[in-house]
């Protein structure tokens, strides 16, 4: 720990997102391009694919593609993206910098986007120190399409992905000084293949060191493409899953890395393999949650609602509407910071399991009023002080009282 601050240490999938909003996936110049069967590199609605395999599946280069999909579109923008990148961004700006350092670690190439990110990131206030341009490779991008009227208006998102120098970044990279945080957090480490693949080992190593371990997950195309009828591997073995304090998943992933069919069976099997608290999203329906009573306040399996003033102040407003682009990102930075301020305000644990799920919804629900996973803020506290609110919000809601 430095000094007397609560220190947060992040690796993980880092990137720049192009987002092109109002792309209808009914149109035939999206609908041209949608997967056949599972894992054969096509577009899928909510899910990711990778650049060269969407090129190998429709025998096009991929701008070709591109130009193709978005003809028409009306607006494009690019932003900070990546699960471990926005979700730490977040995480800053809602907690005071005095009592809190948050660190990320990462490569990009050294291109005209790695010039971007950095100039975005410089917005914010988180420390980049540790994030370097050092890859041989171009910057990782993603291409988000977005159509704001898809499952009955709540909006979906389709992904294309390329890991350029994200694929560089190994366990050599990550110092020592990495293990000495309070928390390390693993963010979509499946855009990040040599960190995912040692995910196990670098689990342990926290562990070794006392750490806070928190794993937020992405869509892992490389393995679904690899065994798309078998579970995708997070770690190494069951057993490792007990090295995870904090799993935040969508329904997808937990499906997926669990081998189960439903949300509820995922569930039961992140419990018995061990994981200490977990939160599965579903999008616009519900949470489900779980903590074992270590770090967290002992809850059984239960579902959790969304922000139900989130979702009428978006039916009523549809002018305020951005796009679900980083919503989960922004969920997972919600529980970081709650987590952090709780460590700071040194109660004994058992920590309130309830008041990081309020945070995280809050901080969730707020990413959909605007476009992009990262909010620039005119001045500091500017994002707190709106979350806040919703927040409170979302206690009043569930009618639970924060422990």
């Amino acid at each position: 720990m430095k000094s007397n601050k609560i220190v947060i240490s992040g690796i993980g999938c880092a990137l720049i997102d192009h987002i092109y909003n109002n792309i209808s996936f009914e149109d035939d110049s999206f609908k041209n391009f949608l997967s056949v069967k599972t894992g054969d590199g096509g577009l899928v609605p909510g899910k990711l694919v990778f650049k060269e395999e969407l090129e190998t599946f429709a025998s096009e280069p991929y701008q070709e593609i591109l130009d193709q999909i978005i003809e028409g579109c009306s607006s494009m923008e690019f932003n900070l993206g990546g699960p471990s990148l926005v979700a730490l961004i977040h995480a800053v700006q809602i907690l005071d910098p005095n009592e809190f350092d948050i660190n990320f670690y990462g490569i990009t190439g050294k291109d005209e986007a790695a010039s971007q990110i950095m100039s975005l990131i410089k917005k914010t206030p988180l420390d980049i120190s540790n994030y370097k341009m050092e890859g041989t490779l171009n910057t990782p991008f993603t291409d988000v399409f977005s159509d704001p009227l898809y499952d009955h208006g709540h909006g979906e998102r389709t992904f294309v992905n390329s890991i350029g120098a994200a694929g560089e970044l190994s366990p050599a990279h990550i110092p020592d000084e990495f293990f000495t945080a309070d928390v390390v957090c693993f963010g979509g480490t499946a855009l990040v293949p040599q960190i995912h693949d040692d995910l196990s080992n670098l689990l342990r190593r926290g562990k070794k060191n006392g750490n806070i371990t928190l794993v937020n997950t992405v869509f892992d195309f490389r393995n679904e493409k690899r065994n798309p009828d078998r579970p995708w591997p997070l770690v190494d073995h069951v057993s490792d899953f007990k090295l995870i304090d904090v799993l935040i998943l969508d329904c997808e992933e937990a499906l997926r890395i669990s081998g189960t069919k439903e949300m509820d069976e995922a569930a039961l099997f992140f419990k018995d393999a061990g994981v200490s608290a977990f939160l599965i999203t579903n999008g616009s329906k519900y949470i489900i949650g779980y903590s074992d009573g270590g770090l967290f306040h002992k809850q059984d399996i239960a579902k959790f609602p969304v922000s139900e003033r989130v979702v009428k102040e978006l039916k009523n407003n549809p002018h305020l509407k951005g796009d679900t682009t980083g919503c989960g990102d922004n969920f997972a930075g919600g529980f970081i910071a709650s987590l952090a301020q709780q460590l700071k305000s040194e109660k004994k644990k058992p920590l309130s399991f309830i008041e990081a799920i309020s945070w995280a919804v809050a901080s969730g629900g707020f990413a959909c009023f605007h476009v992009g996973g990262t909010y620039y803020e005119a001045s500091g506290g500017e994002k707190l002080a709106k979350i806040k609110d919703y927040q409170q919000g979302y206690i009043n809601q569930t009618g639970n009282t924060l422990q």
